[in-house]
């Protein structure tokens, strides 16, 4: 999953971007309003973490902007003003959690998988498609309740497309939300994930076609038996 931290502290910004790393997220990062409006427009961010006061442009103009432009990811806002007041402004600029400084990494992580969760109807830590499940909060993945061991990039292709289930997701989309900007959006990478997903998923359910090609357009999981 892809998340867009504008942050103008630079020892936060980068503790941040290296503790959402680490949870197996892509990060894009901006240290003022200006460029992360700017990201928030033309990258394709599942989640923003932002902070209120920024310079060149304020994070509460920044969140306005984007929901006037009908950007939908879901917004936390991150604060040192803890009056109800501020909290008030920032969700009804339409930011979905707010957050106060200072706070802890994990309650942070948590809210953002909240808000992930939620966004694609789900409301505890498991995301099911069928006999697959994946939990978030410890990233593991059953199927027909075996465990299924994958590495961090089958694990990052097969959230974002439990995430996404029954819509046709492109090789570039997935290559957009599980790699940084700059990855070579050529290559066939997202064709080997899936392939080791789908001979993994096959040694426990050898009948059942988890994961569908549509020729020229992408992949789907469908939540619908046949």
């Amino acid at each position: 999953m892809r998340v867009l931290v504008i942050e103008d502290d630079d020892n936060l910004r980068n503790i941040l971007i290296k503790r959402f790393e680490e949870s197996g997220f892509v990060v894009d990062a901006a240290d003022n309003g200006q460029d992360g409006l700017f990201k928030g427009q033309e990258f394709p961010a599942d989640v923003a973490v932002i902070d209120l006061g920024l310079p060149k442009i304020s994070g509460m103009e920044v969140i306005q902007t984007l929901r006037d432009e009908g950007v939908k990811f879901p917004i936390i806002v991150l604060t040192a003003r803890g009056s109800w007041q501020d909290k008030v402004m920032g969700l009804d600029a339409g930011a979905d959690d707010y957050l106060v400084k200072p706070f802890h990494f994990p309650e942070l992580l948590a809210r953002v998988n909240a808000l992930l969760r939620r966004s694609s109807g789900n409301t505890t830590p498991e995301i099911s498609c069928g006999p697959v499940v994946l939990n978030m909060s410890t990233q593991s993945v059953e199927v027909d309740g075996h465990p299924l061991d994958l590495t961090s990039y089958e694990y990052k292709v097969l959230e974002y497309m439990l995430h996404h289930q029954d819509e046709v997701i492109s090789k570039s989309t997935l290559t957009e939300h599980i790699y940084h900007q700059d990855y070579d959006r050529d290559s066939n990478v997202i064709e080997v994930f899936v392939g080791r997903l789908r001979k993994k998923m096959a040694v426990i359910l050898p009948d059942e076609k988890l994961i569908e090609t549509l020729r020229g357009r992408g992949y789907r999981m469908s939540s619908r038996s046949d």
